[in-house]
């Protein structure tokens, strides 16, 4: 909205020429992580004693961790809040004409609609276990995912001709193979779904899933300033991608919101983001990383999130099912850490730690090429 206003006045008269600020990036994405923070602190005391009168409380499910009982009685769908801290400044900050940007969203919303959805059932049923169904999940998943990979190589991308199927790799300047318009699809389709569900799996102590989602969208903000601008892209051998440059003010957002929610979310927690959050945040992710061609940048990138769906893919699929008994005391990773003997605030910083680690290696690749 501000967007649109100031560029208005700014055409209209000389006197509002102030306002051009708003056509600069910096200063937009200052203002969207600013109002973020502020929608979400204003709203999140409400948001919890309202979660508390209607009883809409986590349910919790058997892990084989014992403190997880102790957080019985926890309002869930916190993402909400997250979700309407981004909306809300990308409102008043966005350039809602902008296809990056507006992809973007569509992911946000779909994959928290879906995740509000799946949180509302295991309220309604009493049970964390009762949902949606995981191969329903997967089908709502994979519509998006599918309809994205058509936007992405079909004639409404945003990105130039030639450029949408092909593969880049960190370390590397130069695109490592073209896929073409199937495989490429292809490629995206289970990247987004496997994305998405790697944020969900992560989501399971107090603070742990929403910190390394901030070093993540953080990251990439960084690289959508520099792919969306012609002398930095140049430079450092990005392709350029024209308007990218919205996805910084979108991540800046995000981080915003984030940081306000672990204010609440810190343990102990007051509100957990729910499916509502977990796979909003992993949807954004996905989404984010393919419009500016960095898919094969989140396996160190989000190594975290990565280990952490591994593990539990691992535990599942092939122990429990294939061999008949557990690889790991435990899955996911923070489980099989608490199994050992780590105390739950512990485990939850030193994953913070290796997450940081992981987006400094990730930012040195902007050079490092």
């Amino acid at each position: 909205m501000f967007y649109e206003i100031s560029n208005f006045l700014i055409a209209y008269s000389d006197v509002f020429s102030f306002f051009r600020l708003v056509n600069y990036i910096t200063f937009r994405a200052i203002m969207a992580a600013l109002t973020s923070v502020l929608f979400v602190f204003l709203f999140s005391r409400n948001f919890i004693l309202f979660m508390h009168r209607q009883s809409l409380l986590d349910q919790v499910r058997e892990t084989g961790v014992h403190s997880a009982f102790e957080k019985t009685g926890t309002p869930t769908m916190g993402g909400v809040l997250i979700i309407g801290g981004v909306v809300s400044s990308m409102f008043l900050w966005g350039n809602w004409k902008n296809p990056f940007l507006l992809a973007s969203m569509a992911g946000m919303l779909w994959f928290g609609g879906l995740g509000f959805l799946d949180d509302f059932l295991k309220i309604r049923k009493r049970s964390g276990d009762l949902g949606l169904s995981e191969k329903t999940k997967l089908v709502l998943q994979g519509l998006f995912a599918l309809g994205f990979a058509c936007f992405c190589v079909g004639p409404l991308t945003p990105l130039s001709d030639g450029l949408a199927t092909k593969l880049f790799v960190p370390f590397y300047k130069h695109p490592v193979m073209d896929l073409g318009f199937i495989p490429y699809g292809l490629f995206v389709f289970l990247f987004v779904i496997f994305v998405s569900n790697a944020v969900n799996i992560t989501d399971g102590l107090d603070g742990l899933a929403i910190t390394p989602s901030l070093f993540v969208v953080g990251v990439l903000g960084v690289f959508a300033y520099v792919e969306g601008n012609r002398i930095y892209s140049s430079y450092l051998y990005y392709p350029y991608l024209r308007n990218a440059g919205e996805l910084t003010i979108f991540g800046a957002a995000f981080v915003g919101a984030g940081l306000a929610f672990l204010w609440y979310n810190a343990y102990p927690a007051q509100v957990f983001m729910g499916d509502t959050g977990s796979l909003a945040i992993g949807g954004t992710m996905a989404v984010v990383s393919v419009l500016l061609k960095q898919e094969m940048l989140f396996p160190l990138l989000g190594g975290l999130f990565l280990a952490e769906a591994l593990s539990s893919q691992i535990q599942d699929k092939i122990g429990v099912k294939w061999l008949g008994r557990r690889i790991f005391y435990r899955a996911p990773l923070h489980h099989n850490l608490q199994h050992m003997g780590i105390a739950e605030t512990k485990v939850v910083i030193r994953l913070w730690v290796l997450a940081g680690i992981l987006a400094l290696i990730s930012l040195a690749t902007l050079k490092l090429r």
